[in-house]
């Protein structure tokens, strides 16, 4: 494996892993080793990793806590993600509790510590190494980002290394996010929709809300299947907004918006406002700051008017 990314070439293309356990194996949480580092399993790899890479770099950690110096690795990265503040997220995931899932994408050692850019898998190391071979791969990771037009800042997503947890995460958002991480994404768009309709203006749950709805749209639906119907020249609005829901989930957000901005073309009346409507849902899925739904958005405007 290669220690310094400066491309794609050889990637693992994860795009199209979608969500389909029943059962996780054990719950997932943020962990407190960093504001940037977080906990992912097999049942929300997919939302944690694969769709947050659309937007920022997702560092991921494969590891076993049978590994001897794992510990000083997973530390190393936890304090290189602080310092880094943003500039891409952590992601922890134990192979013991997910040993199919480490077989199908090819993991030959651990620990291994892979990038994820535009839901593509890019292998930077496997063993330990020592902490300023870390930085180097990771600034790597993170010029070939900008390089690629990925400028997204990851939130902080737990406490920082070393200070003391003054407080307990938000808990309006506690039971939505928790079906989510068990793929109840039916349960979390419900979460969602009470705290909108105590705040319609809480932006968090908005946001929450579109990325549940796409889950939930996409968690059993055949991508190919979903865009080959649609290129049927009779084909209805439904399945043009179908098709979209697949290409985003698969991570070519560009199609998706190109698609649903050429339905909004050629459309007039409650056709055209319904695909309006889903697509302002799908920009939200990844927000504002995002340079194709910048793009988009003007693309949107100019059909419009």
């Amino acid at each position: 494996m290669s220690s310094t990314p400066t491309n794609s070439r050889g990637a693992v293309d994860l795009s199209g892993l979608a969500d389909r356990a029943k059962q996780p194996d054990a719950a997932p949480g943020r962990t407190g080793g960093s504001s940037y580092v977080l906990e992912v399993t097999e049942q929300t790899f997919d939302a944690e990793v694969v769709r947050r890479s659309l937007n920022y770099p997702v560092i991921i950690e494969f590891y076993t806590l049978r590994a001897q110096g794992a510990e000083q690795l997973s530390a190393s990265l936890a304090e290189l993600a602080t310092e880094a503040a943003g500039k891409f997220l952590v992601a922890r995931m134990n192979v013991d509790a997910a040993p199919q899932f480490a077989q199908q994408i090819g993991l030959q050692q651990v620990p291994t510590v892979v990038a994820a850019l535009q839901g593509q898998l890019i292998p930077l190391f496997q063993g330990v190494v020592s902490k300023e071979e870390i930085r180097g791969a990771l600034d790597q990771v993170t010029k070939a980002a900008v390089a690629n037009g990925i400028v997204g800042r990851a939130e902080p997503v737990g406490q920082p290394a070393g200070e003391e947890d003054d407080g307990e995460p938000d808990p309006r958002f506690a039971a939505a996010y928790e079906a989510m991480e068990t793929g109840d994404f039916a349960t979390a768009v419900e979460e969602f929709d009470k705290l909108l309709q105590a705040n319609p203006k809480d932006t968090e749950a908005e946001v929450g809300k579109a990325q549940a709805s796409l889950l939930l749209r996409t968690a059993e639906l055949d991508p190919e299947a979903a865009v080959a119907a649609a290129s049927a020249p009779d084909a209805p609005i439904d399945a043009q907004l179908t098709a979209a829901d697949a290409e985003l989930a698969s991570g070519d957000a560009d199609a998706a918006f190109a698609r649903l901005i050429g339905v909004i073309r050629r459309t007039s009346g409650d056709d055209r406002n319904a695909v309006r409507v889903r697509l302002l849902e799908l920009f939200e899925t990844l927000g504002n700051s995002d340079p194709r739904v910048q793009k988009a958005r003007r693309d949107l405007m100019t059909a419009l008017f």
